[in-house]
């Protein structure tokens, strides 16, 4: 299968190569495998790419991605095959304060990430995508619409009436937009 992959180290964007890497494994307990349909490029994705995040020689970039479910291993009752699923940022992180373990399970710089046609992981890499939401359009779910959810809902407790300052036109802003608004 063809994935991307960081050059040389520290990476750069002219040392990105196109490659052919081994097919994805069977998904084994608690393991889904995933087509990937589309990712989003975020400033994090940047960063690993230009070597702002310092990643091994060889890393997959890209922390979102979403696709199709195309096999299940034993135990996963939460997917079946064809599950339209985009993936999560913090896989690790499920409840509470990010712990620092958290980072070096994120896509695309702790792990490799999802510039590559398929990928198996555990299924808690993975959420169900929306109804009614493209590929491409929940592949930014994962890092930018989180972010904008976490600063305004986790992080400040936004409630009915509270004014928002949205500065820029970036995928965080973009989203907090109507997250606000709702």
């Amino acid at each position: 299968m063809k994935a991307i992959r960081t050059g040389a180290t520290p990476s750069t964007l002219e040392a990105l190569e196109y490659v052919d890497i081994d097919d994805a494994k069977a998904p084994g307990p608690g393991e889904i495998m995933v087509a990937l349909k589309a990712s989003s490029l975020n400033y994090h994705d940047y960063a690993v790419v230009r070597g702002m995040i310092p990643t091994p020689q060889g890393r997959i970039p890209m922390s979102d991605g979403a696709g199709e479910v195309t096999a299940v291993g034993d135990g996963v009752t939460e997917f079946s095959v064809g599950d339209s699923v985009v993936s999560t940022f913090f896989p690790e992180w499920l409840d509470g304060a990010p712990l620092s373990s958290a980072f070096t399970g994120v896509p695309g710089d702790g792990i490799d990430g999802y510039a590559r046609e398929h990928v198996t992981a555990s299924a808690a890499s993975f959420t169900r995508a929306p109804t009614g939401f493209s590929h491409a359009e929940a592949a930014t779910l994962t890092c930018a619409g989180v972010t904008a959810w976490r600063a305004l809902f986790v992080d400040y407790s936004l409630k009915p009436g509270d004014t928002v300052l949205v500065q820029g036109t970036g995928g965080v802003s973009i989203f907090a937009l109507p997250l606000a608004k709702a």
